[in-house]
């Protein structure tokens, strides 16, 4: 039986976990069939890049689930000439993802070894519009804010004030907030004066650790 190609994995991936359980925006769509996930998961893993659940990408830390990159970048309502700030780069997929819709994307990653290794597959894959520093994401990217949009892949106590303070008007910004064991994923729009959430509903992510998130 012929073994079936990382494209015709994708494409059954984005119609059975993305499409099935609405999923609907074109660009993040269009952004999933494009990005070839098998390159940021690791290389004993590889058979395993289009499952339905997260993957260990080393140092303690995971590739998420393709459906929750998914429901957090439609989330977000990118329309493509967004500034975008993403805290925990990790394998560098979701950076990817959103490269594909917006102008560009800024990512902080605090584990080196991480954030190289994104950076040179990033690279290889020619993505011009995305930036990684080292650094504590908890503190956001200042030099380049304000964000139109921000996302966060590592569970918070709650949303960092640095990062609410670097959202411009009407940005948005989508957190994993909770404890160490469980989690809500939760929308934050700026409006004047005040923010607006709305819950996503549970999930599981690991620990954002930094100075306004968990020591």
């Amino acid at each position: 039986m012929k073994q079936r190609s990382f494209k015709e994995e994708r494409k059954e991936m984005v119609e059975a976990q993305l499409i099935s359980r609405g999923i609907k925006d074109p660009l993040v769509l269009n952004a999933f069939y494009k990005v070839p996930r098998e390159k940021f998961v690791p290389s004993e893993q590889r058979d395993e890049s289009y499952s339905d659940f997260p993957l260990p990408i080393g140092e303690e830390q995971t590739i998420s689930q393709p459906y929750i990159v998914a429901l957090m970048t439609e989330a977000l309502r990118l329309k493509g000439e967004e500034k975008v700030l993403e805290i925990g780069t990790g394998s560098g997929y979701q950076a990817a993802i959103i490269a594909e819709i917006v102008k560009e994307v800024y990512s902080v990653e605090r584990i080196a070894i991480l954030a190289q290794r994104a950076k040179k597959i990033l690279k290889e894959l020619s993505y011009q519009n995305i930036k990684i520093k080292i650094g504590d994401g908890t503190k956001g990217w200042r030099e380049f804010s304000p964000y139109d949009a921000i996302i966060v892949t590592a569970a918070a106590p709650k949303p960092p004030q640095s990062l609410i303070k670097q959202l411009a008007i009407s940005g948005r910004l989508i957190v994993p907030v909770g404890n160490l064991y469980s989690q809500e994923l939760i929308l934050y729009e700026k409006r004047r004066g005040r923010l607006r959430t709305t819950n996503f509903g549970g999930c599981r992510f690991v620990p954002l650790k930094g100075e306004e998130g968990w020591k």
